[in-house]
């Protein structure tokens, strides 16, 4: 399998610097046991999964891989996932955000290059999006929104990515990638970090298509991008911060967001408002067995978790993961 050369890249830096976080908050936080358990198993020795999505039509929970790209499903009572889309398949190396929208199609995010949308029952790709130039990036997560609208993050350049409907449409219409262009730029709101810091990462759209979410990682931020304008602001937080946050999920008013932090995996629980200009976190809940939790899903009452394992021997540490790799289960 493909292993990634940029093993202390900045995505590395930033969930290795969540070992820095004060001893006072992480005091602050109370490891909830009983709540985690194993979902299902994911086949092969170097997966180190990253993304999570469920077909909203079948239930079929889909698993990316971080090394190699590969995707694997899972349908209801299965215990093992089954390789979906093999690793390197149309040239993917990576994959991080993943989305299934209504016409049951799979989005894949690919952090070097863009997103590569998928026919779910024909297994067959559709469409490719692809960043332009040479420059060094990160495109990480993806949001769809009601009217069938993808939004993509860009974590080094603090953007976001548009595709419409009508832009996939046009995509399967030619051969060869269609561009991914910017379509909000939250660089002058986002707070300076770093060079190469992680910015934007996760990203979810309100179910009433007015408002995009989405969390820099590195300030524990969450912004509000009003749709279709565009315009842009700061979610007033209280309860806590959003600090090493990635991937999320907003449902009926409540975001649940992984926390990738060494040390104190976890997972948070707000209360938005109903405009998405407030956040409240109600609950939050620490457990070594979640094993650095990358993204989530919500299905059938509770959370499907990656168990990304980035810290044992995949992109953040060195060590050997615990076998086999798989998703957890978690009530909260």
């Amino acid at each position: 399998m493909y292993r990634a050369p940029w093993r202390r890249s900045a995505v590395v830096a930033a969930i290795a610097a969540s070992l820095f976080i004060s001893s006072a908050a992480q005091a602050a936080e109370v490891p909830t046991h009983g709540r985690v358990s194993t979902a299902f198993e994911i086949p092969g020795d170097r997966v180190y999964p990253e993304g999570i999505a469920a077909d909203p039509h079948t239930g079929d929970v889909y698993v990316g891989a971080f090394e190699g790209g590969a995707i694997f499903k899972v349908t209801r009572g299965q215990r093992v996932a089954k390789e979906f889309l093999p690793a390197g398949a149309d040239g993917r190396t990576h994959a991080l955000g993943l989305e299934v929208d209504r016409a049951r199609r799979l989005w894949v995010v690919d952090r070097g290059t863009g997103i590569a949308v998928y026919d779910i029952p024909r297994h067959r790709l559709i469409a490719r999006f692809v960043v332009s130039g040479d420059a060094d990036r990160l495109v990480n997560d993806v949001a769809i929104a009601p009217d069938g609208t993808a939004y993509i993050t860009e974590s080094r350049r603090a953007v976001v990515y548009r595709v419409t409907p009508q832009q996939l449409e046009k995509a399967r219409d030619h051969d060869g990638p269609a561009p991914l262009t910017p379509a909000f730029d939250l660089g002058g709101f986002v707070d300076p970090h770093q060079p190469n810091a992680i910015t934007l990462n996760g990203i979810v759209a309100a179910p009433t298509g007015r408002y995009l979410l989405t969390v820099d990682m590195s300030g524990g931020d969450l912004y509000r991008v009003e749709l279709p304008s565009g315009r842009v602001s700061r979610v007033a937080l209280s309860g806590g911060d959003l600090t090493q946050s990635d991937g999320m999920e907003l449902r009926h008013g409540t975001l649940w967001v992984a926390h990738p932090i060494l040390d104190a995996n976890a997972i948070s629980r707000w209360s938005v408002g109903k405009d998405g200009r407030t956040a409240r976190m109600t609950q939050r809940i620490t457990d070594q067995a979640l094993q650095l939790p990358t993204t989530l899903v919500r299905k059938d009452g509770g959370l499907y978790v990656v168990r990304s394992q980035f810290d044992k021997g995949g992109p953040v540490g060195d060590g050997i993961p615990q076998l086999p790799f798989s998703i957890a289960f978690v009530r909260i």
